[in-house]
């Protein structure tokens, strides 16, 4: 169920621009991304935020909780596409697109800001940096798909889960900086085998190989870092400069 709710906090006094993984913006742009907002919605878990194939889908920015994007066949197998974070935009593909091309999921009970569809062309006619930034946005989600499909196509089962364990922890710790392990991954092992392309059983045994070499531990959707730098190795993965993201 998504029930609508009255704005908790105005986008001035959002905790997340607080984070230094968000870059900050003018007062009038905070004021036009004011304007846009509809107000907020609440998802439970399992709940689905966009149908796949949707006209108009709404355009959220994710407040609180984790999300999903996937794509299913017609037999019902699923492939999760990337994993979205607070701060992380729904549905920007599809106003560019016309339907949407996947799914989205709740993964937790989420909170999201409803915005106003039409206002986007407004954004791109007097607020160009903050299109661009938006732009920026659906850019980078890209690159987290065109990562998955990397692992998927080329690395074998425990690089595919190194690197998805890496890269949700770095996520996951600019969102908390001051977070310490363990640090809650709401996956089950079946959203791991949904997002890498692994059947259940491959995924519970390389899980259980990587743990008994000691480079973390993942029991209960809490996560424990033991040896990042040779999970970085085995994934190889490649540390960039971290650039302030935009929050629309």
């Amino acid at each position: 169920m998504i029930e609508s709710i009255p704005p908790t906090v105005p986008c001035a006094a959002c905790p997340l621009r607080a984070l230094p993984v968000f870059r900050s913006n003018t007062p009038e742009e905070i004021a036009f991304i004011e304007g846009m907002r509809l107000g907020q919605v609440d998802a439970l878990a399992g709940v689905t935020i966009i149908e796949e194939g949707s006209q108009n889908p709404p355009l959220y920015t994710l407040f609180s909780g984790w999300a999903f994007r996937y794509k299913t066949l017609r037999d019902g197998r699923r492939q999760i596409l990337n994993f979205l974070l607070p701060g992380d935009v729904i549905g920007f593909q599809a106003h560019m697109l016309g339907d949407s091309a996947h799914g989205v999921e709740a993964l937790t009970n989420a909170r999201l800001c409803r915005h106003a569809r039409p206002k986007i062309w407004e954004l791109y006619r007097n607020y160009p940096e903050l299109a661009f930034d938006t732009t920026w946005l659906t850019a980078k989600e890209e690159k987290l798909v065109d990562d998955i499909l990397t692992s998927v196509g080329r690395r074998s089962a425990a690089e595919r889960i190194a690197m998805l364990m890496v890269n949700l922890y770095k996520r996951t710790r600019l969102l908390d900086p001051m977070a310490v392990d363990p640090i809650h991954i709401p996956l089950t092992q079946v959203h791991l085998a949904d997002a890498l392309g692994l059947s259940l059983v491959h995924t519970n045994k390389t899980l259980k190989r990587l743990q008994r070499r000691g480079l973390f531990i993942f029991e209960q959707q809490q996560l424990t870092m033991l040896d990042p730098a040779g999970l970085e190795r085995l994934a190889d993965y490649s540390e960039t400069p971290l650039v302030p993201r935009p929050l629309l």
